[in-house]
């Protein structure tokens, strides 16, 4: 007899409508309740637990640090960006120790910090300029991430030391942009999107101190962008983000270009937290409109976007072939920015966003041995190691990378109020802390997304009463669920939840309770622009010519269904790949014999290409054959006579 569980499901509603943004209009701006239920560990097993282990082993571990911090010591630089690196290196360590715990990580940040400490002068300043050289260039960008850096040490260990370093940097930068009576704006490139991202860290030292000298200088960061020579980041945010400036006639990296991607990204995270404190709805409706253009007119197929690391109507020209694309920093931030907001407003599209940028993107910048983390990543061609920059053996995007990696165990399982929400369905394990009385061991298997069939058992020590939140995600148009308890089986009804939303099942779990999760896999078929491709679930598949069955640039007629779908076939024939599958296709020049699909060889977009050999080639977006004709095709020999 099966007993009533009383399981709920439900559309999370949205409280406050004057934010009805096309993510975030379906989640709830959370105010959470107070509760101790936090996540006290994680484990990423499977295929992307050993990318992440790959990552940190040879990208963190291997890194060497004195390095990052030896510019720091000579402060002769006129235009360079080397002080980038400490930081970035220093934040992606930091979200990796709180993933590992290991010791040897810790002390090498410690390390770290205690080295980059030593290099501030008396007048607070940490960097890499000559004293006649500061505030130009890349200057306050590297300060913003020196500070970061040192912040987020003092948030895991305490240090006091630490944040009085940062607060040093802080006010040296607001004494010094006083004294010499200059605007932030006016430093720097991107019209000022790079210096003025600095209003990130200056939030955090606000929250962190209280001090109001902070807010102020915040305050005036943004007062500045809607100047004649700021961004317009708010003002402008109703106009796509490519199209809010001139794109340069003459010099690419300069000031005038105002659709720099990574930098205009990093203000808009600054700017939500700055919304967080003030209140000022105009702030949160910026981000949001931004992230909506983002997403509708810049995010690819494989979750990034960008030519020469800026926007530019990308998602309708990604057929075509683009002059460095999907750089590494301009994916990470993305993701972090979807992180931000999803933590804020609780809508899953977000973590949407996040796999597909992560199983797409990310893997498929990172080497197959992890040793580097590539520039860019385009959806055609071959995969290159990115340039050593600033005469050192790094570069922004080996050094961000790595955030991107840690950035997966964070968002596993995230806890708001009484409710345990779900975001990644890759094997994994958990320690949930219930209460100060009662933790429980959660367990998610089923080697996803190779399979959609996913399995999630729940081990609490003592009976537990809260909601278990799972990510229904948007491409799942299908989606079947069903709780086991004990010999008791209960199928979950998800009729009324839209793809795109967490379905919540309230009940007293008790240990052994199991939930088995059924995403719906079935792939796709994208056309656009006389092309196409093919999507199975957060992954994009791709021709490699490594799998030695044609031309990948050959132009074919991908064999789907009326509805969109393609029958692929498991293909295991291969040693590089990941995931691969053979799909129907008619190859141009079959067109010339017989016009019968074959089987043509894809792989997951990660593996594509991946042996950064210029002898490997590997495409996304199939050129499709063009048919002329108004009735069906037929081969010469099946013509009637005449």
């Amino acid at each position: 007899m099966k007993k009533n569980l009383g399981v709920q499901t439900f559309v999370m509603s949205a409280l406050l409508t004057i934010f009805a943004c096309p993510i975030c209009a379906r989640g709830n701006i959370s105010h959470a309740k107070t509760a101790e239920m936090k996540v006290k560990s994680v484990k990423i097993n499977g295929h992307v637990g050993g990318r992440i282990d790959d990552c940190i082993l040879h990208r963190v571990m291997g890194q060497d640090v004195d390095e990052l911090v030896e510019p720091f010591r000579h402060r002769n630089e006129s235009w360079r960006w080397q002080s980038e690196f400490w930081g970035k290196w220093t934040l992606g360590a930091i979200e990796t120790y709180r993933y590992t715990g290991d010791a040897a990580l810790y002390e090498k940040i410690a390390a770290s910090v205690r080295h980059i400490m030593e290099t501030q002068g008396p007048d607070g300043y940490i960097g890499n300029y000559a004293p006649d050289y500061q505030l130009r260039e890349w200057d306050i960008w590297g300060r913003k991430y020196t500070m970061l850096g040192l912040l987020g040490w003092y948030e895991l260990s305490g240090d006091s030391q630490a944040l009085a370093a940062a607060s040093g940097v802080a006010d040296h930068l607001i004494s010094q942009l006083k004294s010499k009576n200059v605007k932030i704006v006016k430093c720097g490139l991107y019209r000022g999107m790079a210096s003025s991202s600095v209003l990130e860290p200056i939030m955090k030292l606000y929250n962190i101190t209280g001090n109001k000298r902070y807010l102020d200088f915040a305050t005036d960061i943004v007062t500045q962008w809607e100047t004649q020579d700021g961004p317009r980041l708010v003002s402008r945010s109703d106009i796509p983000v490519a199209l809010r400036f001139p794109h340069p006639q003459t010099k690419w990296f300069s000031y005038e270009n105002g659709a720099k991607a990574y930098e205009m990204m990093s203000c808009y995270e600054g700017l939500l937290e700055y919304y967080k404190v003030t209140g000022n709805d105009a702030y949160y409706e910026a981000v949001r409109k931004s992230v909506s253009h983002i997403i509708e007119e810049e995010i690819n197929i494989a979750g990034s976007g960008s030519s020469i690391e800026c926007w530019y109507g990308g998602r309708a020209l990604q057929t075509v072939p683009t002059y460095h694309t999907m750089e590494t920093c301009v994916g990470f931030t993305w993701m972090q920015l979807c992180s931000r907001l999803l933590k804020f407003c609780g809508d899953s599209r977000y973590a949407d966003q996040i796999e597909k940028t992560f199983y797409n993107a990310i893997l498929g910048s990172m080497k197959c041995d992890g040793s580097q983390i590539a520039k860019y990543t385009p959806l055609e061609g071959w995969r290159v190691e990115g340039e050593k920059q600033c005469h050192m053996n790094i570069n922004c995007c080996n050094a961000n990378g790595p955030r991107a990696f840690a950035m997966i165990p964070a968002l596993a399982y995230l806890t708001e109020g009484d409710c345990l929400k779900i975001n990644h369905y890759g094997d994994s394990e958990a320690e949930i802390s219930l209460d100060k009385r009662n933790s429980m061991g959660i367990k998610v298997c089923g080697n996803y997304p190779v399979s959609g069939n996913i399995s999630i058992e729940l081990s609490p020590a003592k009976p537990a009463e809260f909601t278990l939140a799972l990510r229904i995600p948007e491409w799942s148009k299908t989606t079947k669920a069903k709780l086991i308890s004990g010999t008791d089986t209960l199928k979950l009804s998800l009729d009324n939840l839209s793809a795109g939303e967490y379905a919540k099942v309230e009940r007293k779990w008790k240990k052994g309770d199991r939930i088995e999760l059924s995403l719906d896999l079935t792939p796709h078929l994208l056309e656009l622009n006389g092309h196409q491709a093919i999507v199975r679930g957060p992954i994009v598949l791709a021709r490699d010519s490594r799998f030695n069955d044609g031309f990948v640039d050959e132009c074919v007629v991908i064999q789907a269904s009326k509805d969109g779908s393609v029958t692929l076939t498991p293909a295991e024939d291969n040693d590089f790949a990941w995931m691969s599958f053979t799909a129907p296709m008619i190859a141009g020049a079959d067109l010339e014999g017989n016009g019968k699909p074959r089987q043509i060889h894809l792989c997951d977009f990660a593996s594509a290409g991946n042996t950064w050999d210029k002898s490997t080639r590997y495409k996304v977006w199939l050129p499709k054959t063009l048919n002329v004709m108004k009735g069906e095709y037929r081969a010469y020999n099946d013509a009637p006579s005449e």
